[in-house]
């Protein structure tokens, strides 16, 4: 399996670069920004219940020259690939998603994320947690709150492993535990599996969307879009039907939803399954 970009010059254009920044802190910081607002998160392909390519081939193809966007396997997996051919110390990492559930919770590594080192300094970077994406890379080693152009981050360390949680509401909310632990490439591929086949995997068959903008973040959480601004109230709105999700995924997150038979159906059962929740 490749693991160098093949395209990394239409990427770069993608996030708004001519040429290559330097692997400094503050070309990593304008990367995650950029990134975040320029590819969504969404699992369509989950929805369809298709298959999840992660080889890098597969990832340019469909986010570079199909329009689309992907979750944490394919949007961190070529952010990774990007990093390291721009010449940054960096590595892939995975954790347990905490989100909306218990602390003390151990579920399946089932996220993927970027640990970085610039003089002598580790990060982590995520391009690739759906609604509550971090949009700057955070200092592993400081527990204090690290702003972010959206919501304020803080790491805790506990007993060799840590805790990332974000400030929503007001409230210090844990999204996702991990470590350091090395990851090889059938690492992500046993955790992708699992995300896009796994019965019991939170995606399969469902549909979320996310993509950041300057001051707001966008969500589609099955039949609702929301649009959350910085410092006001959330507004949503319930979807009536697959045509107005489908205009949704193309005028709000710029996705080019693709042509496939069972997409009507597969986004009529979604909302009725919303609507009778």
């Amino acid at each position: 399996m490749t693991s160098r970009l093949q395209d990394i010059d239409l990427y770069l254009q993608r996030l708004g670069y001519e040429r290559a920044p330097p692997p400094t802190l503050d070309s990593l910081r304008e990367l995650q920004r950029r990134h975040t607002a320029e590819f969504p998160f969404e699992t369509l392909a989950t929805l369809l219940r298709m298959p999840v390519p992660i080889d890098l081939a597969s990832l340019e193809r469909k986010l570079l020259h199909e329009g689309r966007g992907g979750y944490c396997y394919e949007l961190n997996r070529m952010f990774l690939a990007l990093l390291q051919q721009l010449g940054y110390d960096a590595r892939g990492i995975t954790g347990r998603v905490l989100m909306g559930g218990p602390e003390d919770a151990l579920p399946a590594r089932t996220h993927l994320l970027v640990l970085v080192t610039i003089d002598g300094v580790r990060h982590i970077a995520d391009v690739g947690f759906g609604g509550m994406v971090p949009t700057a890379p955070l200092r592993l080693d400081d527990e204090d709150a690290q702003a972010t152009p959206h919501e304020p981050y803080r790491i805790e360390s506990r007993d060799g492993h840590y805790l990332l949680r974000a400030q929503v509401a007001g409230e210090w909310r844990a999204m996702y535990v991990f470590d350091l632990q090395s990851q090889v490439e059938i690492d992500y591929e046993v955790g992708n599996w699992y995300v896009s086949t796994h019965p019991e995997s939170p995606f399969l068959g469902q549909l979320f969307v996310a993509r950041t903008g300057p001051g707001l973040r966008k969500t589609f959480n099955n039949g609702s879009f929301a649009v959350h601004r910085l410092g006001e109230d959330s507004v949503r709105r319930q979807l009536a039907d697959a045509g107005a999700v489908i205009e949704v995924l193309r005028s709000e997150f710029g996705i080019r939803v693709p042509e496939h038979p069972q997409l009507h159906a597969a986004l009529e059962r979604l909302l009725a399954r919303s609507a009778a929740a």
